[in-house]
């Protein structure tokens, strides 16, 4: 792409907000698959509908960046990654302590995570343990 295409062609820009937001969504998608979390838990926490989803599978939809499911997106990969770091790598084990009850939480993290502020506690959880390791 010539310097001038990027700075400030709408077409470039659309083009290239596309295509972080196809990352995005299959960051989303491939995060949830890994912690074994349903297509209904996943559209509770990023806010968008199970159809949605569906297509988002199908290459035919995407998170927008710019709306609160986007948002939202972000912080779930966050919290993958979080889970990641904090296990080695063990998906396995993320999806479990994700499925667990956690007293520090006053809760099941998953359940939790459904709201934006129990998302962001689960994160805030998470980071703190990770500052420990």
């Amino acid at each position: 792409m010539k310097e001038s295409e990027l700075m400030g062609i709408p077409k470039a820009e659309s083009a290239s907000l596309n295509k972080k937001e196809r990352v995005l969504t299959q960051a989303v998608l491939r995060a949830a698959e890994q912690l074994e979390i349903s297509r209904r838990d996943l559209s509770k926490i990023i806010g968008t509908s199970e159809p949605t989803l569906s297509r988002m599978h199908q290459a035919q939809a995407v998170i927008s960046l710019e709306s609160k499911e986007g948002e939202a997106a972000v912080q779930f990969v966050r919290l993958f990654r979080s889970l990641d770091s904090l296990f080695g790598g063990e998906s396995g084990l993320g999806s479990k302590w994700l499925k667990a009850s956690n007293h520090h939480l006053g809760g099941v993290p998953l359940e939790l995570a459904k709201k934006i502020t129990g998302l962001l506690d689960v994160i805030g959880y998470l980071d703190a343990m990770r500052a420990k390791a």
